[in-house]
């Protein structure tokens, strides 16, 4: 025996094979184990939000895409429309030369026939004239020219058309140059 009460037996004892104190060994568990479960609401928690952010980016792409389709149909629609309005000034001509009484049989016949054609292929492309004659006043298809104080038409109504006007589909290609009239 030694000194301090231990047999020499006691001092031989394997220290790095002892056995841990029982509630030094749950504090450590527990704390692993809290660890752990911080780390797994954390990567939860990055998951969901990268999900959501998948989903938005999804949505994005097909909002975008029905985007394009839709603009490239209304450019397919519309791309005509600087090459009308240039077509547009021959066919007033046409109807202009048609209202004057000059000319031979043969002449009218043969600008007629053009008039004919044009407005067939301007029909084909979705261009129609706006009707105007007779027609209440509209500020988005017709342009004012003239007010006549009249009692032969209704108020704010379409005495005559000095120029036509057009629509290719939907949309306003030219406004009609009208007379309005107006109660005296």
């Amino acid at each position: 025996m030694t000194g301090n009460g231990k047999t020499e037996f006691g001092s031989r004892l394997d220290v790095e094979h002892e056995l841990p104190a029982a509630e030094d060994e749950r504090e450590g568990k527990s704390s692993e184990t809290e660890a752990a479960s911080r780390e797994l609401e954390r990567m939860k928690a990055e998951r969901n939000s990268l999900v959501e952010r998948l989903a938005r980016l999804q949505a994005e792409f097909e909002n975008a895409r029905k985007r394009q389709v839709r603009e490239q149909q209304e450019f397919r629609d519309y791309a005509l429309v600087d090459t009308l309005r240039l077509l547009l000034p021959i066919l007033d001509s046409f109807d202009r030369a048609l209202a004057t009484p000059a000319g031979g049989e043969e002449f009218r016949n043969g600008v007629e026939l053009i008039n004919r054609q044009l407005h067939d292929a301007m029909s084909k492309l979705g261009v129609q004239p706006i009707q105007t004659e007779g027609q209440p006043f509209d500020p988005n298809l017709h342009q004012a020219v003239e007010m006549v104080e009249t009692d032969e038409a209704e108020d704010n109504h379409v005495l005559s058309e000095l120029q036509r006007g057009y629509k290719i589909k939907e949309r306003l290609l030219r406004p009609a140059m009208v007379r309005v009239a107006r109660k005296p």
